[in-house]
């Protein structure tokens, strides 16, 4: 049977990926095998994505560097996350009748079994990877991908029917479902991130919204009665709402109260036995265990597999301890709310390093926390003066202007007790390819510390 997407008999039709990151190659695989005639693009010449060659080699996908025609004469676009849904080529197709979707869009049209998607401004991918590791340790079918490691159209094969697809989710990749449905959707929080794309908050808060706004009397939305945006995704989905809160007890929902986390009033577990630093990291765990009860796992396997979790790459990943000071890459705070909740997970003493690619971010709200706990921000990258104009004061300023310089200095000058924080509140793409790559040169560089 021939398969259609957006009412587009893939078979035989003309279709354009733009952008060929993961997401665009694993789409670009999918819709070749669909029987489409695919075309590829991308704003840098094919010789300068060398993932991208052999694939389009093998399958005789033709390239075309990206212009602002060169949507022109397709029967569908598909667009990878980085890709912004509001891109002139994409604008002029739109006005051509030309239907322009996104590569989860086009899964959900493959992908069996339910879907647990999570989204939020931060702790997505601790979320997802803890949510992945509840339903694993319960021996309940399960893959993780999405905006975490593989895509999802790459993730179609080894999807079974009765098999949990855990994802996280973009707003990039959100920003652009129709057909695509959660059974279970969760939203942990929603503060100022990738403004440089969507320009307000409103929009952002609109493009996160699409999880919610797609499901339906089937499904369950797990939300965070502490933030105002998730009051409103409940008001605007059909699904069943189940809360969670680190401030009150909710209802239907989880709680945290005294030092312990309930669901519904039962004793989920004590946070002592939560092996993540942070407030903002018991919100994360009252959330994957909420969608893991609504996925049918018990709260008693839930609160061993909590337990048992090893953290995330990246996330406030302790490195190592050097002449007493301690050393933390937390590369995946890449907006000013990520690196508030890293600062709020210690005392004092620290040297944190800021700066990286501005996201049209306010940096104020970082002066009263530095004032009371840095000893000094290092800054490094293309966002330091803005940085530095915004927190000018609060705190000692060092002009690093990269991440090695930034370590060299405070491991000079940081006193037994100290702490010496990457969390830049900033993209990575100024110095580096991704917030994986960042966080990877900090701690070949920290390791590479005389002992």
């Amino acid at each position: 049977m021939a398969i259609t997407v957006a009412g587009i008999p893939l078979s035989g039709a003309k279709v354009l990926v733009i952008g060929l990151a993961r997401s665009g190659l694993a789409a670009i695989r999918l819709l070749a095998r669909q029987g489409a005639i695919v075309t590829a693009t991308d704003t840098q010449p094919l010789e300068q994505i060398p993932a991208a060659q052999p694939l389009l080699a093998e399958l005789g996908v033709k390239f075309v560097l990206q212009s602002a025609d060169v949507a022109v004469g397709f029967d569908l676009i598909v667009i990878s996350p980085g890709v912004p849904a509001d891109a002139e080529p994409l604008t002029r197709a739109r006005a051509a009748g030309t239907n322009v979707t996104g590569e989860l869009e086009l899964a959900s049209y493959f992908l069996q079994g339910p879907s647990i998607v999570i989204t939020g401004s931060n702790g997505k991918t601790t979320t997802t990877s803890l949510i992945g590791h509840i339903l694993k340790s319960a021996a309940m079918p399960v893959q993780v991908g999405g905006n975490i490691g593989t895509p999802p159209t790459a993730m179609i094969d080894a999807s079974r029917p009765n098999q949990w697809n855990v994802l996280e989710a973009s707003s990039f990749q959100l920003e652009t479902i129709e057909h695509f449905r959660a059974r279970i959707g969760v939203c942990l929080n929603l503060t100022p991130d990738h403004l440089d794309r969507h320009h307000t908050m409103a929009a952002y808060e609109t493009a996160k919204g699409r999880l919610f706004v797609t499901q339906d009397e089937s499904c369950f939305a797990v939300l965070n009665a502490d933030d105002p945006a998730c009051l409103r995704y409940a008001a605007q989905t059909r699904a069943r709402p189940l809360w969670f809160s680190t401030k009150r007890p909710v209802t239907p929902g989880l709680w945290f109260e005294n030092s312990q986390l309930l669901f519904d009033g039962q004793l989920l577990m004590d946070a002592a036995g939560i092996p993540l630093r942070g407030m903002h990291n018991v919100e994360n765990v009252l959330a994957a265990a909420g969608a893991a009860r609504l996925a049918g796992v018990s709260l008693e396997a839930i609160a061993a597999a909590v337990r048992t979790f090893p953290g995330v790459e990246h996330r406030l990943e302790f490195v190592r301890n050097r002449r007493g000071v301690d050393y933390f890459n937390d590369s995946k705070a890449t907006n000013v709310d990520a690196t508030l909740k890293a600062l709020e997970a210690f005392e004092r003493g620290l040297w944190i390093i800021l700066g990286g690619k501005d996201k049209g971010s306010d940096y104020t709200p970082l002066r009263d926390p530095l004032r009371a706990k840095s000893r000094a921000a290092l800054l490094v990258g293309a966002a330091a003066p803005k940085i530095e104009r915004q927190i000018e004061g609060a705190v000692n300023l060092v002009r690093s202007g990269t991440i090695a310089q930034a370590i060299a200095y405070a491991a000079e000058r940081a006193q037994p007790g100290d702490t010496v924080l990457l969390a830049p509140a900033c993209a990575s793409f100024d110095q580096f390819d991704n917030f994986e790559h960042r966080g990877q040169v900090f701690k070949q560089l920290v390791e590479a510390l005389e002992s």
